[in-house]
C-alpha cells in the first residue's frame, strides 16, 4: 500500500511539473518585445508564453505588492527599481551555470551597483530619458531641461511628461543642481516649488502615449525615453531628442527572477534566450535602444546603429542614473510626487 501511495504521488508530482514546463509568464514594460520574439521563444520550447504590461516602475511595484507576486516569472524593472525589490525580498536568486548564455553580457554590466554579480537579473536594454521638441513648433535651444520646467511660450500647456516619479524627479534635481536623495529641506521646498510652477505648463502625463501625442501633435514636447523618440521620428513626427547640459537619466531595464515564480525553470530558459545574439538584436531593433550582448552587431538594422537617439554629441554630458533613497528619505520625495499629481 505504501508502494502504490508513493507511485500515486510521483505521478501526481511529474503531472505537475509537466504542466510548469509548459508556461511562463512575463511582466513587461509597454511595446517593449515583437510578439514574434515570443512566438520564437514559445515554438522553440514548446511553451505557452504570457505577458502583462505596466507603464512604470513603481506601477509594476505596486502591482507586485498588492498581490500580484506569485503570478509572474519574470519582471523588466529598471536598475534603481531591481534594488529596491531586492531589498524588499521580491527577487529570486540564480547561479550563473543555470544560464549558459551568461557569458554573453558585456563585462561593463555586470558587476553593477543595482545587482552586484548578477544574483538576480540580466540585461535586457538600456537607452535614455530626456525630452524631444517637435521642431516644427519650436526651433530654438532645446539642450536645456529648461524646455520642461520652464518653457518658452511656444511650448507652454503643450507638453507631456512622464508619469514615472523616479526619472522626474531625477530630472528636476538635475535641473537645479541639487542631489539626489537630498534630506535638506531647503533644497526639497526649493525642489516642490520648481514642479508646481512648471506643472501649469504641461498639458498630460504619460508613459505608454509618450511617443503617440508627439506623433500626433496632441503635444509639442515631450519627456521621453530614446528609443521611443527614434519611434515618433519614423512614424513622421518632426522631433528632435535633447541631449541637454545639466543632465539627463541614463537607465538598464533588467529581466529579473521574481520570488516564488510559478514556472522558474521556463525564466530561465528565456532569460537565456535573451542574451543570444540575434535575439538580443531582435529586441533592439523592435525597441530601438541599446543591447547589452556581445555580439549584436552584425544583427543591428542600420537605422538602429545610426540613429541619433542612440548617438549623443560629444558636447554632451554623462547620463545620471536615478538614485535610491533610504526609506525616510523616499518618504519625503514620494509626498512631493504626490503634491504634484494631484
Amino acid at each position: 500500500m505504501h508502494k502504490i501511495l508513493t507511485s500515486v504521488a510521483l505521478l501526481a508530482l511529474t503531472a505537475g511539473m509537466a504542466a510548469a514546463e509548459g508556461k511562463l509568464s512575463i511582466y513587461n514594460w509597454f511595446e517593449y518585445i515583437p510578439q514574434e520574439m515570443l512566438d520564437k521563444f514559445a515554438a522553440e520550447y514548446d511553451v505557452e508564453v504570457t505577458m502583462d504590461t505596466f507603464d512604470s516602475n513603481e506601477a509594476m511595484l505596486a502591482a507586485l505588492k498588492a498581490g500580484k507576486m506569485g503570478q509572474y516569472d519574470l519582471a523588466v524593472p529598471t536598475d534603481y527599481m531591481v534594488a529596491i525589490m531586492a531589498g524588499e525580498g521580491l527577487l529570486d536568486t540564480f547561479s550563473h551555470d543555470e544560464i549558459p548564455n551568461f557569458g554573453n553580457i558585456d563585462p561593463k554590466w555586470i558587476d553593477v551597483p543595482f545587482d552586484p554579480g548578477r544574483k538576480h537579473s540580466i540585461p535586457y536594454q538600456w537607452g535614455t530619458t530626456s525630452f524631444s521638441v517637435n521642431r516644427d513648433v519650436y526651433t530654438g535651444d532645446i539642450d536645456t531641461l529648461a524646455i520642461l520646467f520652464d518653457p518658452p511660450p511656444e511650448l507652454s500647456g503643450k507638453i507631456n511628461v512622464l508619469d514615472s516619479q523616479g526619472e522626474v524627479l531625477a530630472l528636476a534635481s538635475l535641473y537645479l543642481g541639487i542631489p539626489q536623495c537630498s534630506q535638506d529641506r531647503e533644497q526639497l521646498k526649493a525642489l516642490n516649488a520648481m514642479l508646481q510652477k512648471a506643472k501649469p505648463h504641461w498639458a498630460s502625463f504619460g508613459s505608454d502615449t509618450a511617443k503617440d501625442v508627439l506623433v500626433s501633435g496632441d503635444a509639442a514636447a515631450g519627456m521621453i525615453f530614446n528609443g521611443f523618440s527614434a519611434k515618433a521620428r519614423a512614424e513622421g513626427a518632426n522631433v528632435e531628442y535633447a541631449y541637454p547640459r545639466e543632465g539627463f537619466v541614463a537607465w538598464m531595464d533588467n529581466a529579473v527572477l521574481l520570488k516564488d515564480a510559478p514556472n522558474r525553470a521556463n525564466a530561465l530558459k528565456f532569460m537565456n534566450f535573451l542574451l543570444q545574439p540575434e535575439n538580443a538584436a531582435a529586441l533592439t531593433n523592435y525597441a530601438a535602444y541599446t543591447s547589452a550582448v556581445i555580439g549584436v552587431e552584425p544583427f543591428l538594422q542600420d537605422a538602429i546603429k545610426n540613429s541619433p537617439e542612440n548617438n549623443p554629441p560629444v558636447s554632451a554630458p554623462q547620463g545620471t542614473f536615478v538614485g535610491v533613497c533610504d526609506e525616510a528619505t523616499q518618504t519625503l520625495y514620494d509626498a512631493i510626487w504626490t503634491n504634484l499629481k494631484k
